[in-house]
């Protein structure tokens, strides 16, 4: 199997606009509604979370029945991914903020 260099670029392309649009979809806007806002933004933010992951998922069953494209699931699954680490990531710094809080004296 050979694959010469323009056909490599143009799937490179491909991948980073599908990557580039997915990230840029916000699936469940937070609205800011007075005292639930930060809830409304963290709720948004996990269905965002999961829904990465059910498109991922889903994709992958899927190119297993050959319906879809590979490239399209790896993108998909690098997105879920991303998205993990990311509320892994605020989890954290949420969970150490509140330590500090509760270190501070009265």
């Amino acid at each position: 199997m050979t694959i010469d260099f323009g056909s490599a670029v143009n799937a490179y392309r491909q991948a980073a606009n599908t990557a580039a649009g997915a990230m840029n979809t916000d699936p469940a806007p937070a609205q800011a509604s007075g005292d639930n806002s930060f809830a409304n933004m963290v709720t948004g933010s996990l269905q965002g979370a999961v829904e990465a992951g059910r498109q991922a998922e889903e994709l992958t069953l899927k190119q297993i029945a050959g319906e879809a494209d590979l490239r399209d699931v790896v993108t998909a699954v690098a997105n879920a991914e991303h998205t993990l680490e990311t509320v892994i990531a605020v989890r954290n710094k949420v969970l150490t903020a509140y330590q500090e809080i509760l270190k501070m004296p009265i």
